[in-house]
């Protein structure tokens, strides 16, 4: 609320401000010409204006994955998520920011003076929505029911000082948002990296009718339950536009026929211009100032990070069986063993001491295992778990940069629209083997693995949801191995409330410490394997089900509205 009060926007400021995506960074309105009066009266001031949506807050360049970190996918050894460890306070709680909200919805307010045929604008109108969408999916996300505007409030509007919208209702104007932003988006497959289109509107429309569907069903009961719930809807929606991209024919899953690399291959691509799997990415030019950081700079060394033992285990073996139920499998003893007969993505997706590290300019090769033979002499070369990123990473030294780099950044891709559309069509208890072929199929064929069969699931006794189906099971087992260090992890925990099964009094664990020349000793459990949060959580994370799983209102925000009212267990 003190945000809605206090930042009343100008035209003027709102165009100094906009980020000019891409090529368009030059092409900036006339500074000396920006004034109300004249502004958005031609389709070029109109995509001006919504350029300043294209920034690194809405699609992140660099630490991808980060975002997982500290669920069971992915940890830092040197902090521990204060959500997963349950310690976080109101006095902590993130702002009720509606700025990005209230920009957009001046956009709304404004377009309608251009001068010109509505077809000549209709992409930038879509692409408000889809932003205006974006913008309440992570307000959504973060608090659950907030408040919903159409419209730019003023510091007197009595709109400030209502009740919080309930989540349902957010939710269903958030999807009609992008039904107008598919609407009015170009239906073209574009370069994907310029302006949004049709195709990425739909993928997100599934991913938040997928998520607000998968919270009401699996929230239903507890204090984050929504009254009026109607989970099937909006699975029939997440399932409806998946599948109209599957339809499209623009898109498909990234292979050159060759496992052994195409999956690891496809992060680490320099352009995605042409490629049929990724549907929008960011392209980085260093002669307009648009650069990834040092990227691949900093994952040339662990620094911390690691994949878990409990992800690792997830992956099945090359039978198609769960390593309990394998003999394939052939232990821990070191990652080179592990990780043989096991489907492709384990070794694609962390680093084995045979993998290249670094590909010099001459040609010479230098393969992991000079990182792993330095492992825990110093923090330069540590992981919490021993199993170290290769996801992401370009083993070219030509790529790497101290300072920045052009290392593109997938935003956006089409196995995910596959696998929201499998998971919506089995929560409808609608899903058919057809459906497993046309979409679980693609993704392990990439990869050399068997198909799913529905009929013949191998029990596994690990399964992390025993109250569930089998299919279920192994449907969010594809997503956790397929999606890993995508920023998904703590979302699909999040919908399903899951942290019960995966996060509470649990205690991530690591690789076989013995491998390593210089394991670090204060970290091992008695079982061997690396325990790095041993010390700092001896009963697991702390994380509390009846609050964690959505941040709380701060208490400015309370005090100017006492309609607001304070999210549960805060």
């Amino acid at each position: 609320m003190k945000i809605f009060k206090s930042i009343l926007w100008s035209l003027s400021a709102c165009v100094l401000f906009a980020a000019c995506h891409q090529e368009e960074f030059l092409d900036r309105y006339p500074l000396d010409a920006v004034t109300e009066p004249v502004f958005f009266r031609t389709p070029n001031d109109l995509k001006l204006y919504v350029n300043q949506y294209y920034n690194r807050t809405n699609f992140p360049i660099t630490d991808k994955g980060r975002g997982d970190a500290g669920t069971d996918v992915y940890l830092t050894e040197s902090a521990i998520n204060p959500r997963f460890h349950g310690i976080r306070t109101v006095n902590s709680a993130p702002s009720l920011n509606y700025t990005s909200v209230r920009s957009v919805n001046y956009f709304f307010a404004n377009y309608r003076k251009a001068e010109a045929n509505f077809d000549d604008y209709k992409q930038y109108v879509g692409e408000a929505h889809f932003f205006r969408a974006m913008f309440y999916y992570n307000l959504l996300r973060t608090f659950g029911d907030v408040q919903w505007t159409g419209k730019v409030l003023t510091s007197e509007s009595p709109e400030l000082y209502e009740a919080r919208t309930p989540r349902n209702i957010v939710a269903d104007k958030i999807i009609a948002d992008l039904d107008t932003a598919a609407g009015y988006l170009t239906a073209e497959k574009t370069n994907g990296h310029t302006r949004l289109n049709k195709w990425v509107a739909l993928l997100f429309q599934s991913r938040v009718a997928l998520y607000e569907g998968s919270w009401e069903k699996y929230h239903a009961g507890t204090p984050f339950g929504v009254e009026g719930a109607d989970p099937g809807k909006f699975f029939r929606k997440a399932a409806e536009v998946a599948g109209e991209v599957m339809a499209s024919g623009l898109f498909d899953v990234y292979s050159t026929g060759n496992p052994d690399k195409d999956y690891v291959d496809l992060f680490g691509l320099r352009d995605y211009a042409n490629n049929k799997e990724v549907m929008f990415w960011t392209k980085m030019d260093l002669n307009l100032g648009i650069h990834s950081h040092s990227k691949l700079y900093n994952m040339e060394t662990p620094q911390g990070y690691g994949l878990t033992r409990e992800m690792a285990d997830s992956y099945l073996c090359t039978d198609g069986k769960p390593i309990s139920r394998s003999a394939l499998f052939k232990g821990y003893d070191n990652l080179m063993k592990e990780t043989e007969n096991r489907d492709p993505r384990f070794r694609q997706t962390i680093f084995t001491p045979d993998a290249p590290w670094m590909i010099e300019q001459n040609g010479t090769v230098r393969s992991w295992e000079e990182v792993y033979s330095k492992m825990y002499t110093n923090s330069t070369y540590s992981s919490g778990t021993g199993y170290m990123r290769r996801k992401d990473y370009n083993p070219y030294v030509i790529y790497h940069h101290l300072n920045f780099e052009e290392t593109p950044s997938i935003q956006f891709r089409y196995a995910e629209v596959l696998l929201n559309y499998v998971e919506a069509r089995a929560e409808l208890g609608t899903v058919t083997q057809a459906d497993i072929d046309n979409t679980v199929k693609k993704l392990r064929a990439r990869v050399g693995m068997p198909n799913l069969e529905m009929s013949a699931i191998e029990a596994d006794p690990a399964w992390d949801f025993p109250a569930l189906s089998p299919l279920i099971n192994e449907i969010r087992r594809e997503r956790r191995v397929e999606l890993a260090l995508e920023n998904l992890r703590w979302d699909d925990i999040a919908r399903w409330a899951a942290a019960d099964e995966l996060i509470v009094n649990k205690r991530p664990r690591g690789a076989y410490a013995a491998q390593f020349k210089n394991p670090p000793v204060l970290s091992i459990d008695e079982n061997g394997f690396l325990d790095p949060y041993a010390k700092a959580l001896p009963s697991g994370y702390g994380f509390k089900t009846d609050r964690d799983y959505l941040d709380p209102v701060s208490i400015n925000e309370l005090t100017l509205n006492p309609a607001l009212k304070q999210n549960p267990g805060w």
